[in-house]
């Protein structure tokens, strides 16, 4: 298990050569890894985890997380509106915040149990059918309707860019629609693009394999 800390302090490094004007955080993404894989890395300090189906998240961490509540677990996947109450339960950031239906569900849970969590809202920065997230000419008026009508805590934007050459253009893009809404958190960059990623403003980067080895 010690290599899951060597990568894991490797990532670290490469991030702080990186010259940030914002401190940028590990979003350690353990979906489909075994508690036990990894324990280690709490153990070694890390408190950022990103899971991306709720009831594997609710079978993996809720006791443990119960006892450890500076522990902050991240939704990084696409969330079902069937799932948003169990979501708002357990996780402390949300990252695919996407349709009005959720903002609703969230605000109302916020509203029963005065528990405050934090939100990015997912933009489809490719326009890609596939994915998740809301279209770019969208997001002013969904990000308004979050907290002018909802009181959501939005913390900024996120995006999972197209899989072509152009990603530093959608980092780019992405960037300037954060800075537009005057948001200061910034979730973009994964294990394959997360130093690109920096160099455009992310403040959350969501890195799995290349902490944790490879899926099975």
């Amino acid at each position: 298990m010690s290599s899951i800390i060597e990568r894991f302090d490797k990532i670290n490094s490469n991030i702080k050569k990186i010259k940030s004007e914002r401190s940028v955080n590990i979003v350690a993404v353990s979906k489909t890894f075994s508690f036990e894989h990894i324990k280690p890395l709490i153990d070694h300090g890390h408190t950022h985890f990103g899971e991306n189906k709720v009831q594997e998240a609710l079978a993996k961490w809720s006791n443990y997380k119960r006892e450890n509540q500076h522990l902050k677990l991240h939704m990084v996947g696409k969330l079902q509106s069937n799932k948003a109450k169990d979501a708002y339960k357990l996780f402390d950031y949300i990252h695919s915040l996407d349709s009005k239906k959720l903002a609703d569900i969230f605000s109302k849970c916020e509203k029963d149990n005065k528990k405050k969590i934090k939100y990015f809202i997912q933009v489809n920065i490719g326009n890609e059918l596939q994915k998740s997230g809301l279209p770019i000419d969208e997001v002013e008026t969904f990000y308004n309707y979050c907290i002018k009508e909802k009181n959501l805590n939005i913390l900024g934007l996120m995006a999972i860019p197209p899989n072509d050459e152009n990603t530093l253009q959608y980092f780019k893009h992405l960037n300037n629609l954060n800075a537009s809404l005057g948001l200061k958190e910034l979730s973009m960059g994964m294990s394959s693009d997360y130093l690109d990623a920096i160099k455009f403003n992310a403040t959350f980067v969501r890195i799995g394999s290349s902490i944790f080895g490879p899926r099975s």
